[in-house]
């Protein structure tokens, strides 16, 4: 009899070395937060905004000189009198091509630059939230951090408001959380929307 007790303890013990991974894992605590909100509420952020903004106006400045310029050729070559001769005239489509293509190239480039610019000027920024969310993570008893922005993964779909560390995250940096979110003011860089226009379409006449 003492035998089969001392085995059903034993077996209770194994039992429940089996369950408590489980256990500590079901009681582990997940929080989530908006990196696009926090990042709204910084200083920073409106400083990028204009530093962005002068840039795409330096962009498109350049890019509209050069449309005016390649728009100011075409329509002197198509001005030409019909005494010009074919090789005068085959000299001013080589250069209208050129000019047509060198802008398409100019605002291929200048959306690039436009996007790297932003992505070195977010990199600090979002390495400041990510050092803050570790901190607040630890200090809270948080295993996991979710982000809760649309388009992230993983995508939170719903959760507690308790759950939400985003004005604990701004506290930790000294920032004082408004009541209502704000749109966020600076999001990660684009194919569009860059502040550089396309280059014209209208084409230069083909070479004879």
């Amino acid at each position: 009899m003492k035998k089969l007790t001392l085995t059903f303890a034993a077996a209770l013990m194994t039992a429940a070395s089996l369950l408590a991974p489980r256990a500590a894992q079901a009681q582990q605590k997940i929080g989530f937060t908006s990196v696009e909100y926090v990042l709204s509420q910084m200083p920073e952020s409106k400083q990028i905004e204009s530093d962005l903004k002068t840039y795409g106006s330096q962009l498109e400045a350049q890019l509209k000189a050069k449309q005016t310029d390649f728009q100011t050729k075409l329509q002197a070559y198509q001005s030409l009198p019909n005494t010009t001769t074919p090789v005068i005239k085959a000299d001013k489509e080589k250069e209208l091509q050129t000019l047509q293509q060198g802008l398409q190239e100019f605002s291929q480039t200048a959306q690039q630059s436009m996007q790297q610019r932003q992505q070195t000027a977010l990199r600090p920024v979002l390495d400041k939230i990510q050092k803050n969310i570790d901190a607040v993570a630890d200090e809270n008893g948080y295993a996991y951090i979710l982000n809760s922005d649309a388009g992230s993964s993983p995508v939170l779909l719903h959760g507690p408001k308790d759950g939400d560390v985003s004005d604990l995250v701004l506290k930790k940096m000294g920032i004082t959380p408004t009541k209502e979110a704000p749109a966020p003011t600076v999001k990660p860089a684009t194919n569009t929307g860059s502040g550089v226009p396309p280059a014209p379409t209208r084409t230069a006449p083909r070479k004879k």
